[in-house]
C-alpha cells in the first residue's frame, strides 16, 4: 500500500517551475509515496480523485491566475459530492515581490481546498521562515533562492509524511 501525491501547478511565468520540482523532490524523499507532477492544462479531475494529497501551485497575479481559478471552478462536482474531503492539501506560489500578495494567493488556494473538505498542511516554524516562505506554504519572490527551494522540499516531504500517517502507514 502506498500514498499518491499530486503536485499540480499553473506554469505561467518562469519562477513556479523550480518550486514545483523542489516540492516533488521533497515528496520523493519519503518511501511508500508516489508523486505525479502535472502542469495545469494536462490534468483532469481524475488526477485529483486518484491522489491522497494535492499540492497546488500558482504564480501570484493579485491572487491566483484566471486560468487556475476557472479550472478549479470546473471541479465543482467534486466539491459538491465530497470526493476530495479528507485528502491532504497544501499550496505554494511565486511573485515578483514580497509585498505583492503572496499570502493572499496561498490563502486563495487553501480556501478552495478547505471548501472541498481537505486537510491543510503548511510549514511549521523554522529559522528559515524569517527570510523565506510563509506558514501557509513556500514561495519565491523576484528570484528563486536556495532557501525557497528548501522550503518547497520541506513542504513536499511534510505532505507525504502526513498523508502516510493519515492512511495508517509509518513514514520510513
Amino acid at each position: 500500500m502506498s500514498v499518491r501525491v499530486l503536485v499540480l501547478y499553473d506554469d505561467t511565468g518562469h519562477l513556479i517551475g523550480p518550486l514545483a520540482e523542489a516540492v516533488e523532490m521533497g515528496v520523493k524523499a519519503t518511501q511508500q509515496v508516489e508523486v505525479e507532477r502535472a502542469v495545469l492544462g494536462s490534468a483532469t479531475s481524475d488526477y485529483l480523485l486518484a491522489a491522497d494529497a494535492i499540492i497546488l501551485g500558482c504564480p501570484n497575479w493579485s491572487g491566483i491566475t484566471g486560468k487556475l481559478k476557472n479550472w478549479l471552478d470546473e471541479q465543482g462536482d467534486l466539491w459538491e459530492e465530497g470526493k476530495l474531503a479528507g485528502k491532504i492539501g497544501a499550496a505554494f506560489t511565486t511573485s515578483w515581490s514580497r509585498s505583492a500578495g503572496v499570502e493572499f494567493t496561498l490563502l486563495s488556494l487553501i480556501h478552495w481546498m478547505l471548501a472541498a473538505g481537505m486537510i491543510i498542511v503548511g510549514l511549521p516554524w523554522s529559522d528559515r521562515l524569517r527570510t523565506s516562505g510563509s506558514y501557509y506554504g513556500p514561495y519565491a519572490a523576484g528570484e528563486v533562492t536556495r532557501d525557497d527551494l528548501e522550503q518547497a522540499r520541506a513542504l513536499g516531504e511534510r505532505v507525504a509524511r502526513v498523508a502516510l500517517q493519515l492512511k495508517g502507514l509509518k513514514a520510513v
